[in-house]
């Protein structure tokens, strides 16, 4: 049987191909953290690979091996909590090892917190330079609007998959789809990232709840809402803390939540009422008032004999009022576990309609669940 002869090696390749010298780019020190900077590159042509992605690929190519590895989400993952929930796991994990974080997926939502909306690439850990375009205002506006870094990086992604674009300098980590959780700190997934410098990032179930319990520090401070939220978000809490001893965040997630597993997770707002009464009846002779939250208009009349608040219906101010509560309760979802994470504030999830709301039974969220699809009782 004869042997296929062998294709020859691409132009683009020769670079990093054992029987081709290196060619050097034409600036020295290039860091990933930085490839948007970049304004000249050295003698490539490469006409059908676009040229942000010809940087990433140099940037990696000079990499020494003892450098940290950088993660770039290159798939978003649902809306603010959910992509917040994902965000804090990896920051936690590149703070323990590290490494360096590149989350352009969450522009849409960088100009909410004050750690993303100083970086036009949102990195973690916080670069010493800004990037060249953060200080021209309508230049980074344009950019997190258009999604057009992230849309790079989904294309890098794409093209590494197809053609090892980045050779054994790159991997895609994707979640494990025979488990719940893809732990971070699993033997499978670092066996996976060892030998690689950049790490395309897709899925969102990776955890790593004990490393986020450990930098939870880190995390807030990074995720500190804008002065604007902050202070919106404690104008809502101001009256109820004036009246009342104790104050509890009420998520009351209805609208997509008819949908969700079938309207699993949808409890009609008598049954949060009746849940609050409950609760009410734990703080014997102190005043409890109730902050509630949801994503459909709420009125007084459907929570007789009880005081109660509403939130702003801005979603990024409710999250950080009900941080702001003494406890929080509502169904499964990453809204109420970041509310309770960043505020330091014990949670309890309820599962059915049938669930007792048990004071001790509320715990601060470290995000080890994961919402109607993995979440322990214990």
């Amino acid at each position: 049987m004869s042997r296929r002869p062998k294709r020859p090696v691409p132009g683009w390749l020769k670079s990093r191909h054992p029987l081709y010298p290196p060619i050097q780019p034409a600036r020295s020190e290039l860091s990933f953290c930085a490839w948007t900077e970049v304004s000249t590159i050295g003698h490539y042509h490469e006409s059908r690979i676009p040229t942000p992605i010809r940087h990433m690929r140099t940037a990696m190519q000079q990499r020494n091996t003892q450098e940290p590895k950088h993660f770039i989400f290159v798939r978003r993952s649902g809306q603010l909590a959910n992509r917040l929930v994902l965000s804090a796991n990896f920051v936690a994990f590149v703070e323990e090892y590290g490494h360096c974080l590149v989350n352009v997926a969450f522009h849409r939502y960088a100009h909410l917190f004050l750690g993303t909306s100083r970086d036009l690439l949102c990195r973690y850990p916080i670069p010493a330079s800004r990037h060249a375009w953060d200080p021209i205002s309508v230049a980074s506006r344009v950019v997190r609007a258009t999604g057009i870094f992230y849309r790079t990086a989904r294309l890098a992604g794409t093209l590494h998959d197809r053609h090892r674009l980045f050779g054994g300098h790159a991997v895609t980590l994707r979640e494990d789809g025979r488990s719940p959780t893809t732990l971070l700190k699993s033997i499978d997934v670092q066996s996976q990232i060892a030998r690689a410098r950049l790490i395309f990032v897709q899925g969102w179930n990776f955890r790593a709840p004990d490393l986020v319990e450990r930098h939870a520090e880190k995390i807030r401070q990074y995720f500190q809402p804008v002065q604007e939220i902050d202070q919106r978000s404690k104008k809502l809490l101001a009256h109820l803390r004036d009246r009342a001893d104790v104050v509890v965040g009420v998520h009351v997630r209805h609208g997509d939540y008819r949908e969700f597993l079938d309207g699993r997770f949808f409890f009609p707002a008598s049954r949060y009422a009746a849940w609050m009464s409950e609760f009410v009846a734990q703080f014997a002779g102190q005043r409890v008032a109730f902050l509630v939250c949801s994503n459909e208009p709420r009125n007084r009349q459907e929570f007789p004999g009880l005081d109660v608040d509403f939130g702003s219906e801005v979603a990024a101010v409710d999250l950080h009022a009900l941080a702001g509560c003494d406890y929080i309760f509502g169904p499964q979802s990453t809204f109420s576990q970041w509310a309770s994470f960043v505020g330091k504030a014990p949670v309890f999830h309820v599962s059915d309609a049938k669930t007792p709301l048990d004071r001790s039974r509320f715990r601060i969220s470290y995000f080890a669940e994961i919402p109607g699809i993995h979440w322990p009782t214990a």
